[in-house]
This record gives structure tokens, sequence and C-alpha cells, in this order.
């Protein structure tokens, strides 16, 4: 294992020149960060991920093994990505003919969660705090909170920042059993009280 400036790489770790690591990231066994990738402080890479050229990774973001993310994916602050979920960046791939022109871009917003083996379609945004179960293939964008499941993906519920399906009374309030913050639903949209 080696320690590179303020963050940690084991050894078998791939570094492309020109990639910008962010302190108190670890990246393990058998990854490659490729030129002009951007990772944020505090990340954690597990085995044998891959970060294309220009995708970008807020702060304390963590991939699990398995995970490759290619150009045009950017994940903001706090999302999960979980063990062998799979991103695309080009909507008709064919081996004999080159589309590295029609890269689409893939927005994950903060705090998102990406279950194993879950797919996601290039050119989509997932809100902030969205959850995406294992195993989903996901087509659309998803709203804020969501929570999705199934090929291809439907939302089937709302959930809180802590991940807790959030069950939603009569006037549209709900209370995450973790942290006990209140939430409303109004239009099809998620409202935090304070």
């Amino acid at each position: 294992m080696s320690t590179t400036k303020n963050y940690f790489s084991h050894e078998s770790t791939f570094i492309d020149a020109n990639s910008t690591i962010g302190k108190g990231t670890k990246i393990w066994h058998f990854s490659h960060i490729m030129k002009d990738a951007v990772i944020g402080d505090n990340c954690n890479l597990g085995q044998n991920v891959v970060i294309s050229p220009k995708v970008v990774l807020g702060n304390n973001v963590k991939v699990q093994n398995n995970v490759s993310i290619y150009t045009g994916v950017i994940c903001e602050d706090d999302v999960f990505l979980g063990p062998s979920m799979v991103f695309t960046n080009v909507i008709n791939p064919r081996s004999f003919i080159d589309r590295k022109e029609e890269f689409k871009v893939t927005l994950v917003k903060k705090g998102a969660t990406i279950g194993a083996n879950a797919t996601i379609i290039c050119g989509v945004t997932l809100g902030d705090y969205c959850f995406i179960g294992a195993g989903a293939v996901v087509t659309k964008d998803v709203l804020p909170h969501a929570l999705v499941l199934g090929n291809p993906s439907k939302q089937v519920g709302w959930v809180s920042e802590f991940g807790h399906k959030l069950d939603f009374d009569e006037e549209g309030f709900a209370v995450c059993p973790e942290s006990f913050s209140s939430y409303q639903l109004k239009k099809n949209k998620i409202v935090k009280k304070k």
C-alpha cells in the first residue's frame, strides 16, 4: 500500500496524470483513475473501480466494488454507488461507429443512493436523496426523495435523507423515524419542515 499526497491509493491502483483527487480520499485495489477526472474530498472507491476522463465526483462519494463511471457522469456530494451498478453514456452504441461526440450527461444529485446491480441509462437526472433499488433499470429522470424499483423503474414511494421510507398521512405529512424530521408532500414534491 502507498500513501500519496493527501489521499490514499493502494499500490495496484493506476492514477493517470492530470487527474485531481481530494484530501482524505481512499482508492482500493485494481482501480483506475483516468486523466482529467475530478474526485472530491473523503471519497471511498472500492476494488476494481474505473473513473473515466472528465468524470466529476463531489465530496464524500462512496463507490462500491466493480463500478465503472464513464465520461459524462457527474455525482454531487454524499452519493452512494452500490456494488456492480452500471452507468451508460451513449443512447445507441455500435462497436463500428465512433460516438464519443454523443456522450450524454448523467447527473446524480446530492445524497442519492444507487443500489447494487442497478443500471442508469445516460442523460437522466437523479434527484437529491432519491433511492434507486437494487437491480432497477432507470430510463428517465427521478424526483428528489423518490424511491424507485424495477425494470423499467417506477416510483413506489418517498424516502428521507436517511433513506427511510416516508409514510404520508391524509394531510401530506410524514416523520423520518431516525431523525424525527418532518416532511410534507405538496404537488409531487417533498418539503422538509424544521
